[in-house]
């Protein structure tokens, strides 16, 4: 099984896009809680749903149970905290949420898509690696 990740921050839709087109995911998968902010121009649901079919001929879809919740958002993005007791609560929150219980068919193939640019600092990558540790063979690739 093969995880792609991708963030929008810092790109334009053209880089976006073929990225996105020519990695060979099967679906986008936003895993933002907010999926309707306007951080960038075409990262809207709406116009995500849109781009993603006719650009890449891949399905959109939104998952807010792989997104942290709005208080753990905040105090790590409004309030500067730290990244290593994010990610551990963050960790926490997934394993009580039982992803690994999601339908494989929405993440197989798919790409997890969230703001940051790298996954470095980024709960796609968290959501990838945890779901790599209950599911056999599954391969990680940051777009």
């Amino acid at each position: 099984m093969r995880i792609f990740t991708i963030g929008f921050t810092k790109s334009s839709a053209q880089h976006f896009f073929t990225r996105l087109r020519d990695s060979g995911a099967k679906r986008l998968v936003d895993v933002r809680l907010n999926n309707v902010s306007q951080l960038s121009g075409f990262a809207k649901r709406d116009d995500l749903r849109y781009f993603s079919e006719a650009l890449c001929g891949m399905e959109y879809e939104h998952l807010p149970e792989l997104a942290p919740t709005k208080d753990m958002f905040e105090d790590f993005k409004v309030r500067g905290g730290d990244w290593n007791s994010y990610a551990a609560r963050f960790r926490d929150l997934i394993s009580r949420r039982q992803i690994e219980m999601i339908d494989k068919e929405k993440i197989e193939g798919g790409c997890l898509l969230c703001s940051e640019d790298k996954p470095h600092h980024c709960h796609r990558r968290l959501v990838a690696e945890y779901l790599a540790t209950k599911w056999p063979n599954v391969e990680i690739v940051h777009l």
